[in-house]
């Protein structure tokens, strides 16, 4: 039966008076003209493809970029060799993966409350008490998905925009945007290679005013490795305690991984500095649990219930699989335990071989790291010097750049941590890859010839 073509029963279409707006640059309407079906090809209008001016102006972090651009060589066949990402080289201690793994057979796989399991926070509270010196109650304890989300929160429950956020740097690459994500403003501390990478107090006491709402400490130091003593801690306490409306973020996610002589002190258990401090630690550094997104705060209980309730709407609580395995972390004894400190002794074995293998390097300058697993060097005798096949090398990023491809050893640029003069390189890794690594490094440095010929005699002698 052939279809009917009728006006009547054909179905009636008019012209729209606006272009109708589609995924594709045209869109197609019809109209009846004449008692037939005609097709109009409209132009439709452009989709509103704007950020927020907020996020955009956020940059990407330069660690994450250089770890993706060292897996894409990799996967092309090129053997490089990535130092950039600061992730241990260990698996997780058999213990802690059981735990998880037993969540699972248990069938321990649903939401637990938003701050956390009660018994992990108040495992997490007898830890800080026994290791730290500071007390916190159950709802002094939030719960989240990594270390980096309790910052992130952290900053954002008690920032305004106008506020200022005193980051010293070198700084982790996230601090100076978690600023700027909460509308306030990041204000930049520089501190010297000579100096440890330290802060000094004079320096925090002029740049503090009206405005100042946040001051991060990290140590031990994300990228230096330097390790604040509490002599130096308590003179910026006292410098701190003057100003009311200033609080401290005491990010404190490396302090197991430390090195004698050196000692960690926690900044909320300085005099007068419990009621304004908001400590951040977790689970990924110490015991190699990167991918079990791990991490706490503990702080005054109306600081965590606004942390609290960003992460309600925001993620909500953190794996309860996770959880599990973090009760079972602190449950391996006083800082770890023996597992913790076996991969301690292997990241100072490591430590200990670069720092000797970089002072042989003419023109470098480097500080001894305290802890953590970074080496901050000071490569800057080097810039405007000109490498046949490749170009100047100018700044930190050339330098990484020229390492990535004479070397195939990628680092993180210097300027990313907000300070220029260095590259950061990971030492979370075997010795035996460090030790291709730096063979490989010297031997592209042989390839450039430093302006200062020479080391910096003074320094060394200081920081041998």
């Amino acid at each position: 039966m052939a279809a009917s073509t009728s006006a009547s029963s054909a179905p009636s279409f008019s012209t729209p008076t606006k272009p109708v707006s589609s995924s594709s640059p045209n869109s197609v309407c019809f109209a009846r003209s004449s008692g037939r079906a005609r097709m109009a090809v409209v132009r439709a209008e452009a989709v509103d493809a704007t950020i927020s001016p907020t996020v955009s102006a956020l940059r990407p972090s330069k660690t994450m970029a250089i770890t993706d651009q060292a897996t894409a060589l990799r996967q092309a066949g090129v053997p490089v060799i990535g130092l950039a990402a600061g992730e241990p080289d260990f698996d997780t201690p058999p213990v802690i993966a059981e735990a998880g793994m037993n969540a699972i057979k248990d069938g321990y796989t649903r939401y637990t409350p938003n701050a956390g399991t009660l018994e992990l926070r108040k495992a997490i509270c007898n830890k800080l008490q026994e290791e730290n010196g500071i007390s916190y109650s159950p709802d002094q304890v939030l719960v989240s998905n990594g270390a980096k989300q309790c910052i992130t929160q952290a900053v954002l429950a008690v920032c305004s925009p106008g506020d200022e956020v005193l980051i010293p740097a070198p700084y982790w690459v996230s601090y100076p945007e978690m600023a700027t994500l909460a509308g306030a403003t990041p204000v930049i501390l520089p501190t010297s290679i000579s100096e440890n990478f330290l802060l000094r107090p004079e320096l925090l006491a002029s740049k503090i005013n009206e405005k100042s709402r946040l001051l991060i400490l990290c140590s031990p130091s994300n990228p230096t490795g330097s390790v604040y003593p509490k002599e130096l801690l308590e003179e910026i306490a006292d410098i701190v305690k003057k100003y009311p409306r200033l609080l401290v973020l005491s990010d404190e996610i490396y302090e197991h991984i430390i090195y004698q002589p050196a000692k960690h002190t926690s900044f909320a258990s300085l005099t007068g500095m419990w009621d304004r401090t908001l400590t951040v630690n977790g689970f990924s550094k110490a015991f190699a649990m990167t991918g079990w997104r791990l991490g706490y705060l503990a702080a005054p209980k109306h600081f965590v219930a606004a942390c609290g309730k960003i992460q309600s709407q925001y993620t909500s609580g953190a794996s309860s699989i996770s959880q599990k395995a973090g009760l079972a972390a602190l449950n391996l004894g006083y800082a770890g335990g023996e597992a913790v400190s076996t991969m301690v002794k292997a990241f100072q074995e490591r430590r200990d071989y670069l720092v000797k293998s970089f002072k042989e390097l003419p023109g470098v300058k480097i500080s001894e790291p305290q802890g953590a697993f970074y080496l901050f060097i000071d490569f800057s005798s080097y810039y405007g010097s000109e490498v046949e096949g490749f170009g100047t090398i100018k700044d930190s990023e050339s330098l990484c750049m020229f390492l990535l491809e004479k070397a195939q050893v990628a680092l993180v640029p210097g300027d990313a941590f907000g300070d220029d003069k260095c590259i950061r390189m990971s030492y979370a890794a075997a010795l035996s890859t460090l030790q291709t690594a730096m063979e490989k490094i010297k031997e592209a440095v042989a390839l450039i010839k430093p302006r200062v010929a020479a080391y910096d005699k003074e320094f060394i002698e200081c920081n041998s």
